[in-house]
This record gives structure tokens, sequence and C-alpha cells, in this order.
């Protein structure tokens, strides 16, 4: 068995660094959603991806694959979406088993009262922290990295 490439002291301090931004970010940005909001990270996902499809709806699996949720765990969260007005949910018509999740006007108004100050909390917390060339390099990471974790096969 080949030896671990364990990180140098750099790429530890980078590695632990990121993880904890990430969490403090989260956190935070969640905090300011629910109490400005009355919304949830998921709520605002939901919300987000509906609205800016064209005819704002998806179906139901292709929504849980944006998310990286089960479908099973998206479909309990709409659920309460739904009893808040917020979605709704028809019935596919090209396949009898699948679902088509729908924005109401209720959640459009609620993504579209949401969404300024979320954008705020973004710019305060993180993108006015840093400089254009430190955008852009977050920019290419992010993409390179998730264009690696998506690559089918590998």
């Amino acid at each position: 068995m080949a030896e671990p490439r364990w990180l140098d002291e750099r790429e530890q301090r980078a590695w632990r660094g990121y993880r904890r931004m990430r969490r403090l970010l989260d956190l935070e940005l969640a905090r300011e959603l629910m109490r400005d909001a009355g919304l949830s990270e998921p709520d605002y996902d939901v919300l987000s991806d509906l609205s800016e499809t064209p005819d704002q709806r998806l179906r139901l699996s292709e929504l849980a694959d944006r998310m990286l949720w089960s479908r099973s765990r998206l479909s309990h969260h709409l659920t309460r979406m739904q009893q808040r007005g917020l979605v709704a949910r028809e019935e596919c018509a090209s396949d009898g088993r699948g679902a088509v999740v729908v924005l109401t006007a209720e959640g459009r108004r609620a993504i579209e009262a949401a969404a300024p100050g979320h954008v705020a909390a973004v710019r305060r917390h993180l993108i006015d922290l840093l400089t254009p060339d430190e955008v852009a390099a977050l920019d290419a990471l992010t993409h390179r990295v998730v264009d690696h974790l998506t690559r089918p096969g590998e």
C-alpha cells in the first residue's frame, strides 16, 4: 500500500481554513435568511431554482438532483412548503409516476422579497471582502472542483 500524501503545513492551513469558512458562512447566511425572510436555505434553493426556469416548474427528480437530495427527502420538504403555499405539485403529463413542482404566486412573492437581502448578505460576508482577482480565482477553483466531482464515471 502506498504511503499517504499528507498535507503539508500550507495545504493543511488552507484546507482547515476553507472548512471553517464554509461552516461559518453557511451558518450566517442561513441565520440571516431565516431572520429576514422566514425561509430556510432549502426553501430558498427550491424557490430560486423554480424561479429561474422559463415556466417556473421542474420535475421533482430534477430538483432533487440539483439539490443533491433524495427524492424522498425533497418530497417531505416540499410537503411543508406546500402547506405554506410556496409551491404546488402536479402530475407529470409525460410520466404518470412522476411529479412536477410548480412555483406559486406566493412562492414568487417570497423569493422576490428574500433575494435582495440574501444577495446583500452574500456580498457582505464574502464577495465584497475579495478583490476582483480573488473573485476570479474563486470562480475558477469552484468550477474546477465541481467539474471534477460531477464528471460521470470518475
